[in-house]
């Protein structure tokens, strides 16, 4: 386990190599001593550049740099591997989509100093481009609720084997993985505090015509998840959080029976390939994905 190193940072990849490369150079500029902390990264069955992207990495690592490659099993999967590879006193975990600013790894050492064993919740900051960043100050705008949530999280290595050390593999598919060890950590009364110094952008294009199909096989997969997480963890934090209350239900419903489905794809679905939606048509965009998170709901729910 640790010894001098004070702060793992763990990320998986898949398909991301033109995030990737700015996403690790970032972490290798920290403004701690290289010797204090780590990047794990795992590769879990990349299939574009992402070998290259790597060797690249290495060859400018300024700190401990540690690479698992593995078949694509999902991010579960993927994330213990990383875990059983990081050596450091707390792990701090990001996405491959996820920018640190240079004081990430100092900040999330400092709420350790300053408040002990505790998750530290770090500030997330939507950008739309890495080659034009927004002022690195977090405001309510980018408020979330999540309590755990692997986009800029960290905990302590003690406290997260103290509740298995792992994340459940049964999610295999999109969503509610880090939620659900968030829960498995609030159980044991494990507290947290936010640090909004902790910063890191956090990489949300706009949809164009091409992704949205994407968009909605995702919240499709993130339904599917959410009556799993729900099925391990019954109550109204959890009900909440995947929006299946009596309102939210009905909303589904009507959008479903209301025939508006089929006129929000005919309208979004007119789309140039890799445009920019307008305004009008990312409205509709959204409320397509929130009519397919909602079937797919009640879908799961009576399988």
């Amino acid at each position: 386990m640790a010894g001098s190193t004070r702060l793992s940072i763990q990320l998986c990849t898949y398909n991301r190599a033109q995030l990737l490369e700015r996403v690790l150079e970032a972490c290798f500029d920290q403004a701690i001593p290289a010797e204090s902390y780590e990047v794990v990264l795992v590769n879990d069955g990349s299939q574009d550049d992402t070998p290259a992207v790597i060797e690249r990495a290495r060859r400018i690592a300024t700190c401990a740099f540690t690479v698992v490659t593995q078949p694509n099993g999902g991010l579960a999967k993927a994330r213990n591997a990383g875990i059983e590879r990081c050596t450091g006193e707390r792990i701090a975990f990001i996405d491959d989509d996820v920018l640190p600013t240079p004081v990430f790894a100092a900040e999330h050492l400092k709420s350790d100093a300053r408040h002990g064993d505790v998750v530290v919740r770090g500030a997330a900051i939507n950008t739309a481009s890495f080659d034009a960043l927004p002022v690195p100050v977090w405001t309510p705008r980018n408020y979330s609720a999540n309590w755990f949530w692997t986009t800029n999280v960290s905990v302590r290595r003690t406290r997260l084997d103290a509740v298995g050390g792992r994340f459940d593999e049964s999610f295999s598919e999109y969503g509610w993985e880090d939620i659900e060890l968030g829960l498995r950590l609030r159980a044991i009364g494990t507290k947290a505090v936010f640090n909004r110094f902790a910063v890191a952008f956090h990489y949300k294009p706009r949809p164009t015509g091409t992704n949205v199909e994407a968009m909605l096989r995702q919240v499709r997969a993130q339904a599917r998840t959410a009556v799993r997480l729900e099925r391990l963890h019954p109550s109204w934090r959890v009900t909440l959080a995947i929006g299946d209350t009596v309102p939210q239900r009905l909303l589904g419903a009507t959008l479903r029976r209301s025939g508006l489905v089929g006129r929000l794809e005919k309208l979004v679905g007119r789309s140039s390939p890799g445009a920019k939606l307008s305004p009008v048509k990312l409205a509709a965009a959204h409320l397509l994905a929130s009519a397919a998170y909602y079937d797919e709901l009640e879908r799961a729910k009576r399988a």
